[in-house]
């Protein structure tokens, strides 16, 4: 059964919240960092992005760069930037995107869950990328950032946020510059934060939706710190990492498409007629067509769009990975067409987040940079959950959540 567990959260003052937090690491670059860190001391950016305090094309995995995070972070708390709550506490964070908002329970979870699986996963992890992100836990002694998971529903912690929401100012309550809100409330009730926790040890798992790099990263670094500890008492804070959790009906998942760099040597017409063999191919016109059903995708090719819809027997819909739609495209188009067989190397295909539109795809094909994009239907929660349930992983760049979780409202430190 899942553990949640308070904590005594690092966070900013409420005046400072919106220059504090940041979008995630590793949603943008070092020169995007950059420029939104610019003229903004406070910025979380200069923790989790350190190296947008040294020359531009400094390697970010230098020891260097890991040791600025530790001296801002150190900063940060001397100023007064992050100040730590007195007692243990839970936190809901709440996110409004296009009218509709979704509330998560912010608390720290536990690396015993990870080790043993009641956290689940649906996606591989990258030992280099693992690695980075231990450093970063390592040196800072904290979880700066949060990941972001997901859980069954339950009623009555839905109507104990919803009591809390209707009750409370929030601590925090911003608008981001990309238009999402962002709303924070501080649990220090303690028979609240008790019931809850007593409700999440009724949870029989919990699911990473996204940060898999993070939340694996978190985990080992507590698991060295038990390993290095001959006091080890299993009670310590190093046993728990930072996670906010939403409730699985209240998250949705948004399409990740492809676009690819040429076409394994066909003309378009060739394409189209070797696609006929596993689709239903329907040109659509110059308009923009976004699939509105699982198996049915979307081509952008020559200036048209094509509607392709996967004829029957070609998918498994009983088997959790056969059914999903990034496999058959993977399978019938990416492989057996254009030769693309490793989608984590292959240097011919990139992905493009839905949150960019299907006009992104368009943009790259119609400059020329990209011969061809494919438009997917996004993945359902019960898919991802069905996965995770029997142990299978996703293939890579499956789903997309959006709106990404602002890091700098709250913090884990591990001592």
């Amino acid at each position: 059964m899942a553990v949640l567990k308070p904590f005594k959260g690092l966070r900013p003052p409420r005046e400072l919240a919106q220059k504090v937090a940041s979008r995630p690491y590793d949603v943008l670059n070092s020169e995007e960092a950059r420029r939104e860190a610019e003229g903004n001391p406070q910025s979380l950016l200069h923790i989790i992005k350190p190296e947008i305090d040294f020359p531009a094309g400094t390697d970010e995995h230098t020891e260097p760069v890991y040791d600025k995070a530790v001296e801002n972070f150190h900063l940060f708390k001397e100023k007064g930037w992050l100040v730590q709550d007195e007692k243990d506490k839970l936190y809901i964070y709440a996110q409004t995107m296009n009218g509709r908002t979704q509330y998560g329970i912010v608390g720290a979870a536990s690396v015993d869950d990870y080790m043993n699986g009641v956290i689940k996963k649906h996606e591989l992890t990258r030992k280099d990328k693992e690695e980075d992100r231990m450093k970063h836990v390592r040196n800072t002694n904290a979880n700066v950032e949060p990941v972001f998971f997901t859980f069954p529903a339950v009623q009555e912690l839905d109507d104990i946020i919803a009591k809390i929401v209707k009750e409370n100012e929030p601590e925090y309550d911003f608008v981001a510059e990309d238009g999402f809100g962002h709303h924070f409330w501080v649990i220090d009730d303690e028979a609240t934060i008790n019931r809850i926790v007593e409700l999440f040890a009724e949870i029989p798992a919990t699911y990473v939706a996204d940060g898999h790099h993070r939340t694996a990263a978190a985990a080992l670094v507590g698991n060295e710190k038990r390993e290095n500890n001959p006091n080890h008492t299993g009670n310590e804070e190093y046993n728990y990492f930072l996670a906010v959790h939403f409730p699985d009906n209240q998250l949705q998942i948004i399409d990740y498409n492809r676009v690819v760099k040429d076409l394994n040597g066909l003309t378009e017409t060739e394409l189209l007629a070797k696609l006929e063999e596993d689709f239903e191919v329907t040109e659509m016109g110059t308009d923009i067509f976004k699939p509105e059903d699982l198996h049915t995708f979307s081509m952008y090719l020559d200036g048209k769009w094509y509607k392709l819809v996967a004829r029957p027997g070609r998918y498994d819909d009983n088997d959790p990975i056969g059914v999903l739609d990034v496999t058959i495209l993977s399978d019938l188009v990416l492989d057996k067409i254009l030769g693309i067989k490793d989608l984590r190397t292959d240097k011919r295909i990139d992905f493009v987040g839905g949150i960019r539109g299907l006009g992104e795809l368009k943009r790259r094909v119609d400059s020329g940079e990209m011969k061809a994009a494919f438009a997917l239907y996004p993945v359902s929660m019960q898919q991802l959950i069905d996965i995770a349930d029997t142990g299978n992983i996703m293939p890579p760049k499956t789903t997309w959540f959006e709106p990404k979780l602002r890091s700098g409202l709250v913090i884990h430190e591990l001592d």
